[in-house]
């Protein structure tokens, strides 16, 4: 029978061994409730790097920022790939969910904000869909960003520039939301670089996503994830996201709510997309599609977490598919 090794090859870095990402107010890490406290040798059973990176999102305060890009600036060992194959396979072993949350924009509008759920500990589908489920709106839309903590760094947009397909050359012209998040496309993943007629030819697709509420954020995250290995032409496989994950259309007003009516709830958003949904309709945190490509030969779904959580045996499951290119 092989040893099994609970101490980590690779420790997560101390709390507060390097500045950390603060993501705007209202978005951000948010811990789980009933918890454990914390154990030496929590996450032991995860492979390497899931381990290395569970470890450091744990010690992250709430508010911190849970995006790849912003991981991987804190987690040099790995890439920004490797940072997203990993929050992958934490949703999968039942520690985090990403939750899209709706907020009162003002106006009559509604603006959705991006949380990560995080539990220390493992938690099946059924406790994440209950908790979910419950979770409530959030009060307001988030406010501007606050000032930069010591020995923090506060997450901004990074600007675009003329050698990246900046908008219009024609003074005072100031480009749209929906032109600037094409525009940073490339930046966020070579494969999707477009170019500026690129960008002019799509921005009407793109700017219909903003109308639905989700911010330029969220337009280039989930227009990023889940690429294939090499992108024959950027700009026919954008369009061609843009029409299919073009997301739920939202009232431009609220209308009020009949007698017992139930409030709007927050939807899960798979980890490896980002297609939004009802918590009981991402399993794993996986929307179908992601769960079919990231289910192993022969089978057609990631297998279900036991009810009493063998976790032997289900890490097993959770390194197998970590295989998978």
């Amino acid at each position: 029978m092989a040893t099994q090794h609970i101490s980590s090859a690779l420790r997560a870095p101390a709390p507060l061994s390097r500045p950390y990402a603060k993501a705007n107010p209202g978005y951000g890490k948010r811990s789980a409730p009933d918890q454990r406290p914390p154990r030496p040798d929590d996450f032991a059973l995860l492979p390497e790097r899931e381990r290395y990176v569970a470890g450091y999102v744990d010690h992250l305060p709430d508010g911190a920022a849970m995006d790849i890009k912003s991981l991987a600036k804190s987690l040099p060992l790995y890439g920004q790939m490797a940072i997203g194959s990993a929050l992958r396979a934490l949703g999968v072993a039942g520690h985090l969910r990403h939750v899209r949350c709706p907020a009162d924009a003002g106006g009559g509008q509604i603006r959705w904000i991006t949380r990560t759920y995080w539990s220390r500990t493992a938690r099946d589908n059924e406790w994440w869909t209950t908790f979910l489920g419950a979770v409530p709106a959030a009060p307001s839309a988030p406010a501007a960003a606050s000032p930069a903590v010591p020995q923090q760094r506060t997450q901004e947009p990074e600007p675009v520039t003329a050698s990246e397909g900046a908008p219009r050359e024609v003074p005072g012209d100031v480009p749209s939301p929906a032109y600037r998040a094409l525009a940073q496309l490339g930046r966020a993943d070579a494969r999707l670089a477009l170019s500026a007629t690129d960008c002019a030819a799509l921005e009407e697709a793109a700017a219909a996503w903003l109308a639905r509420g989700v911010n330029a954020e969220y337009l280039v995250r989930t227009l990023t994830a889940g690429l294939p290995a090499a992108v024959d032409s950027p700009v026919g496989f954008v369009r061609r996201r843009l029409r299919d994950k073009l997301p739920p259309l939202l009232p431009a007003s609220p209308t009020p709510d009949a007698p017992g009516a139930p409030e709007r709830r927050p939807m899960v958003e798979c980890t490896q997309c980002g297609a939004p949904g009802r918590p009981e309709a991402l399993p794993d945190g996986l929307c179908r599609s992601c769960r079919t490509c990231a289910a192993p030969a022969g089978t057609t779904t990631v297998p279900e977490p036991p009810a009493e959580r063998d976790v032997a045996a289900y890490v097993g499951t959770l390194r197998e598919l970590l295989r998978l290119p």
